[in-house]
């Protein structure tokens, strides 16, 4: 009820806002304003991120020996005996020592709960973790159990189907050493990307991610924990208390409340994991309606915390508060769109035009956005480059702009469920890649 109360007020106060905003002020000047700041914006990130490569070179060149805690990396399971077994031996092939594997069997119905028992057998680094029948569902529930038995002090999380290179670890650690670092994200790479149309646009779209984490952790925004390859300082966590076992989307959830807390969350594009899109468009939108529903929530839940937290930075809290728009684009073009036609079909003075013109802007500099990340981490060419970002932005019309009104229209009408539409792993055909 919390959820849909506020999700309310927003949008009525959105609309309002629209309204006196069509009859006082002059729409092409909302255009400008809105392009000039985010142009500066962005001009602020990319020389943030130029600033933050030479002190990294330069620290680098001092040859500061890492740190070297010792870390418990965590990998929660469910009906995952397609994958847990390459994955844990891909892990264990990681260049550092001073670590164990407790793999966790959450309520499986396979032989995934076998495998695991059989891997803790092989490999002295191995635990195995088996929940009850009974247990408490969720991966937050999974991970605050597994905690339990851990000995680390910092944790690492991976997906059941997650792949890394041997200096993954190392990489990580880079940024590990701030007292005020609560967390750090890896890079996420689709490793199954040529398998078809929409695995290359989630590739992409993983690109374009990648691109807005290094702008926030440069000029030290409010980056975003993803789930897989992730690390969580023990006492970060416990500052925390624990994952949230009452939302579907932990890592989002805990990243909020790390910066609520005056936790810093670092991300380190060189370290990357891979893990496998989903290859069918049903497997898609179930994912994505989780992930929209569950950082909407978040935004709702913690919305006065983080307006109102004393120990969050200013940058991050804005960061933030900008972030947001994201989801209530949409919802703000609708309405604008809406207002505008009502106006022209009445024949009242109307500024559709404008209104157009201002989206086509937006959807101009997002497309300039990727051209600029497909070159940067892609390595694409300046051709294709071009074409893989006008594919990509109508990927994002198509998946993006429906879920978000859906799930919008979803909070306000129905009632709040657990609904975790669990990915299925072990669907990588051959041909697509992994990393050994």
């Amino acid at each position: 009820m919390k959820d849909r109360i506020s999700l309310l007020l927003i949008l009525c106060g959105l609309l309002v806002f629209l309204i006196i905003f069509q009859y006082y002020f002059n729409t092409q000047w909302a255009i400008i304003f809105l392009i000039l700041f985010m142009s500066l914006y962005m001009v602020y990130m990319w020389a943030a991120t130029k600033h933050q490569k030479r002190k990294l070179k330069k620290k680098t060149n001092e040859n500061k020996p890492l740190p070297n805690p010792f870390i418990s990396i965590l990998i929660p399971c469910h009906n995952e005996s397609e994958v847990i077994k390459d994955t844990v031996q891909n892990i264990l092939k990681v260049d550092y020592e001073n670590y164990e594997i407790i793999v966790i069997d959450d309520r499986s119905e396979d032989n995934t709960k076998d495998i695991i028992l059989e891997l803790e057998k092989k490999y002295d680094k191995v635990k195995a973790f088996i929940r009850n029948k009974d247990a408490f569902p969720g991966k937050s529930a999974v991970l605050n159990d597994a905690v339990t038995i851990a000995k680390g002090e910092a944790f690492i999380v991976f997906d059941a189907d997650a792949r890394i290179k041997p200096d993954f670890i190392k990489l990580l650690l880079t940024k590990y050493d701030s007292d005020d670092v609560g967390g750090i994200q890896s890079r996420k790479v689709i490793n199954n990307a040529s398998q078809n149309f929409l695995t290359a646009c989630q590739y992409n779209e993983y690109v374009m991610d990648t691109h807005l984490q290094v702008g926030r952790d440069a000029v030290r925004g409010a980056v975003e924990l993803r789930g897989n390859g992730e690390l969580i300082k023990r006492k970060a966590l416990e500052d925390i208390g624990g994952w949230n076992n009452e939302t579907i989307t932990d890592d989002l959830d805990m990243s909020t409340r790390l910066h609520i807390k005056g936790w810093d969350i670092r991300f380190v594009p060189e370290a990357m994991v891979y893990e496998e899109g989903v290859i069918t468009f049903s497997a898609l939108v179930r994912q994505r309606r989780r992930w929209v529903e569950g950082s909407i929530r978040r935004y709702l839940e913690y919305a006065l915390d983080v307006l109102f937290a004393k120990e969050m930075s200013l940058h991050v809290g804005f960061d933030l508060i900008a972030y947001i728009t994201e989801f209530l684009l949409p919802a703000c073009m609708v309405a604008e769109v809406t207002i505008q036609a009502f106006r022209f079909v009445n024949g009242h003075e109307n500024c559709i035009l404008s209104s157009v013109v201002m989206i086509l802007c937006v959807g101009l500099f997002f497309i300039l956005g990727l051209i600029y990340s497909f070159r940067k981490y892609s390595k694409y060419t300046r051709c294709k480059a071009v074409v893989q970002a006008f594919v990509t932005s109508a990927y994002f019309i198509v998946i993006w702009f429906p879920i978000v009104m859906f799930i919008i229209f979803k909070i306000i009408f129905t009632k709040r469920t657990m609904d975790w539409g669990k990915t299925q792993h072990g669907v990588i055909s051959s041909g697509c890649g992994e990393v050994s």
